[in-house]
């Protein structure tokens, strides 16, 4: 992931945060301005660049509401490759995962353009300024919120916002960070919270899934957006690299059809890299693959299988 310190890069990083306990703790997002009508940031096309990854699932909440927001032509986008080195998240200089906005080779080059000096975690997604020459978010969930000032399907219609925030309160801690509370715990109780936490809020989902097409009914929104990541990484990585076994996707039926559902909208399946994920996930890592080794499976279920939930409408 990288750090910086007063517009600063180090290279030597410190690893993942923890509180007392063992627990996994998240760095917060501190750059957040925002796009508005009026503001210093405003909803122009062309204006804006995202980095992202392939690999975080933070990211693919935006690469996701790119793609259903049919943004792709509005917001252009880089990715950075998918392993990261002691440079953090990395660039080449051409080809798929070149920069072709700034030609830069590792992503805290973008960071070190801040005023005042960034410190912090250097972290995907970022969303990039051309007109000011500074980063504007590096949170994902504004960001994914900013872009539907560019049009587009509305994510988070006034109707269903209270359903909506409870959704994301509830999926944000127990499953999105769920999982890496889990995979980065540091003592057996810590991982143990983590990882009852998660399976909890698979099965509170499942059994709303079995009431309604989505978590907040027949609409699409923003909290089924936020979902859709970590259910796509769910058999491929968190099951195994993070431990994250009592069950997978797959034993879920309305969790995986309603997951099939999403990877079958327009553009969805374009931002899913399942080979990625496992070589990021199984990346070397001293607590949990000291050797880099990415293991051959295992065998994924069919996501082109018909997921049975209806025609698909944004």
């Amino acid at each position: 992931m990288g750090l910086m310190l007063n517009g600063t890069y180090l290279v030597d990083d410190p690893g993942p945060d923890t509180r007392e306990g063992g627990e996994f703790q998240r760095a917060k997002s501190t750059l957040r301005d925002w796009i508005t009508p009026d503001g210093r940031f405003t909803p122009d096309t062309g204006r804006y660049h995202v980095y992202a990854a392939w690999n975080c699932p933070w990211a693919h909440r935006v690469l996701l509401a790119r793609a259903i927001l049919r943004l792709e032509n509005k917001i252009s986008v880089a990715v950075a490759k998918p392993r990261r080195t002691d440079q953090g998240w990395v660039f080449d200089p051409s080809g798929d995962y070149a920069d072709p906005e700034l030609s830069i080779l590792s992503l805290h080059q973008v960071y070190s353009r801040q005023t005042p000096a960034y410190t912090g975690r250097i972290t995907v997604p970022v969303l990039w300024d051309r007109k000011t020459e500074q980063i504007v978010s590096n949170e994902s969930a504004d960001i994914i919120r900013m872009l539907g000032a560019f049009g587009g399907p509305d994510l988070y219609p006034d109707a269903l916002r209270k359903d909506i925030d409870a959704w994301n309160a509830r999926i944000y801690p127990g499953l999105n960070n769920g999982v890496y509370r889990t995979g980065f715990a540091r003592t057996q109780e810590a991982y143990e919270k983590g990882f009852t936490d998660v399976f909890e809020t698979l099965d509170a989902m499942e059994t709303q899934l079995s009431q309604t097409r989505y978590l907040t009914g027949d609409t699409f929104t923003e909290a089924d957006l936020r979902a859709f990541p970590t259910l796509a990484r769910f058999d491929v990585a968190y099951h195994y690299a993070f431990k994250c076994n009592l069950r997978k996707l797959v034993d879920y039926p309305n969790l995986w059809a309603y997951a099939r559902e999403i990877y079958a909208m327009p553009g969805v399946a374009e931002t899913v890299k399942f080979d990625i994920y496992k070589q990021g996930y199984f990346s070397p890592s001293e607590l949990r693959n000291p050797l880099g080794i990415v293991p051959l499976g295992p065998e994924l279920a069919d996501w082109h299988a018909p997921h049975g939930r209806g025609h698909i409408t944004l």
